[in-house]
C-alpha cells in the first residue's frame, strides 16, 4: 500500500482499494457458481437464459436514474449502497433460490448493486489519481478487484468439496445445498465491505442529479459503448453456456476458467493502464475489437473446426481469452477523461455509458437466445463478430490522444 501512495492522491484510497478486494471476492463466489445455478438449480434453457439476462441487466439501463435518487449521497456513500444491494440479492437466493421466480428476482437485486458499483469506482480511480497515472490507478483498482475474484473462483471448488463430504443429503438436496454454501460466503464478505466503507473520511463530492447526460462531444463514446453491450452480452450470457450445454462444463470448471484469468488480469490489468498511459486509448480499443472478432469466429465454429476434445479445449482457451479484454473498458473510461469537463460530468457520462451499452444487452440476451435456439449457434457468434467489426471500424476514427500526438 506505501508503494501505490505516489499514484494516488488521497488518503482513503487504502480503504477504496479494499473495499474493491472485497466485491471482487463476493463476485468471484456469486458469478462463479451463478451459470450453473441457471442450468442445475432453475433449469434454465438457451433461450429462457436470454430473458433472465434481459432481466438481470435492466439496473443497468436505469443505472442513471437510479444514480439520480442517489444525488444527495457522495461516491463513497454509493459504494455502500452497492454493497447492500448485491448483499439483499445474495441473502435472498440463500433463503428463496430454489424458487425460479424469486431466484431471478434476487438475481436482479444482486445485479443492481453491481451496476451502481461500476461506473462510481471508474469515477472514484481516476479522481483519486495523481496526474498523468490516471490509466495506471485504474489498473490498480482493477487488479484488487481481480486478486478479490480469484480468490472468489478457487474458492468455489473448495466449499463444493466441503459440503459433498460433510453433508449426508439426497442428490437433489446437495444440488441446492451446494449453491447455498456459496451463497453465503459471499454475503459475509459483502457485509465485512459494507463495514469498510464507513472508514471513508467524509466527502464533498456528491453525484450529479442527472436523468441522461447526452452531449454531442461525447457521441463517439456512445457509440462505442453500444458495441461493448453487444460484445458483453455475448461473453456473460452464451459462452459459458456453450461450455454447460455443448460441452457439460462442470460448476468447478466454470469457476476455475474464471479464476484463470482473473488471476492473469491481476498483472495485466496495471500493465495495460500503463500501455494505455503510454500508446493512448484509441490503439487499444483496435487490437480489442480485432481479437474478438476472431474470438467469436471460435465460439461459432470450433465445433465443425476441430474434433470434440480440442474444440473443448480451444474454447476454454478463449473463454480465457475472453474474460481478460474486459479490462479495455478502462480505454474508453480515460477517453471520457480526455474531453470531460470536470468530476461530476465524468461520473454522469459514464453512467450514461453504461446505460447505453445495458440498453444494447438487453435486446442482444432476447435475440441471441432466439438465435440460438432457432438457427444454431453460428449464426449467433457470426452476428457477434459483425459488432466486433463495427467497433474496429469506429475504433479507428477515434481522435488520437494529445499525449501520444506529442
Amino acid at each position: 500500500m506505501q508503494k501505490l501512495e505516489k499514484y494516488f492522491n488521497t488518503k482513503d484510497f487504502r480503504v477504496f482499494l479494499t473495499t474493491m478486494f472485497l466485491f471482487g471476492l463476493a463476485t468471484g463466489l456469486f458469478s462463479g457458481t451463478m451459470n450453473n445455478y441457471l442450468a442445475e438449480i432453475l433449469g434454465i434453457d438457451r433461450f429462457e437464459r436470454g430473458v433472465v439476462e434481459f432481466i438481470r441487466e435492466l439496473p443497468g439501463l436505469c443505472l442513471i436514474l437510479i444514480l439520480a435518487l442517489l444525488y444527495r449521497h457522495s461516491e463513497n456513500q454509493i459504494i455502500r449502497v452497492a454493497l447492500f444491494m448485491s448483499f439483499l440479492g445474495v441473502a435472498g437466493i440463500f433463503l428463496l433460490g430454489a424458487n425460479p421466480i424469486f431466484g431471478i428476482i434476487f438475481i436482479m437485486i444482486w445485479s443492481t448493486g453491481e451496476h451502481i458499483m461500476m461506473p462510481v469506482r471508474h469515477s472514484i480511480a481516476i479522481h483519486s489519481a495523481q496526474p498523468d497515472k490516471e490509466g495506471l490507478a485504474l489498473g490498480i483498482t482493477g487488479s484488487f478487484r481481480n486478486i478479490g475474484q480469484v480468490a472468489g473462483y478457487y474458492l468455489v471448488p473448495i466449499i463444493l468439496i466441503v459440503v459433498r463430504k460433510f453433508l449426508d443429503l439426497s442428490d437433489s438436496e446437495i444440488s441446492f445445498s451446494l449453491f447455498r454454501a456459496v451463497f453465503v460466503f459471499s454475503g459475509i464478505f459483502l457485509l465485512i465491505g459494507i463495514l469498510f466503507t464507513f472508514r471513508f473520511h467524509k466527502s464533498d463530492f456528491h453525484v450529479k442529479k442527472q436523468r441522461l447526460y447526452f452531449r454531442k462531444k461525447y457521441f463517439r463514446y456512445y457509440i462505442l459503448e453500444m458495441f461493448f453491450g453487444a460484445r458483453k452480452q455475448v461473453f456473460l450470457t452464451f459462452a459459458p453456456f456453450v461450455l454447460i450445454l455443448n460441452y457439460n462444463a462442470s460448476t468447478e470448471l466454470i469457476a476455475m476458467l474464471y479464476g484463470i484469468f482473473s488471476l492473469i488480469n491481476i498483472f495485466i490489468n496495471p500493465l495495460m493502464g500503463k500501455l494505455i498511459d503510454k500508446i493512448g486509448y484509441r490503439i487499444i480499443l483496435i487490437c480489442d475489437a480485432l481479437l474478438l472478432i476472431v474470438i467469436c469466429i471460435l465460439y461459432g465454429f470450433s465445433h465443425h473446426f476441430f474434433q470434440e476434445r480440442i474444440a473443448f479445449f480451444v474454447i476454454c482457451v478463449i473463454f480465457i481469452i475472453d474474460g481478460m479484454l474486459f479490462i479495455v473498458g478502462m480505454a474508453r473510461s480515460l477517453y471520457v477523461k480526455t474531453i470531460a469537463r470536470d468530476q461530476g460530468e465524468l461520473t454522469a457520462t459514464l453512467s450514461t455509458g453504461i446505460s447505453i451499452n445495458h440498453l444494447i444487452s438487453i435486446i442482444v440476451a432476447l435475440l441471441g437466445g432466439l438465435l440460438w435456439e432457432n438457427f444454431g449457434i453460428e449464426l449467433l457468434f457470426i452476428c457477434a463478430a459483425c459488432f466486433g467489426f463495427g467497433a474496429f471500424v469506429f475504433s479507428w476514427f477515434l481522435p488520437k490522444p494529445a499525449k501520444v500526438l506529442k
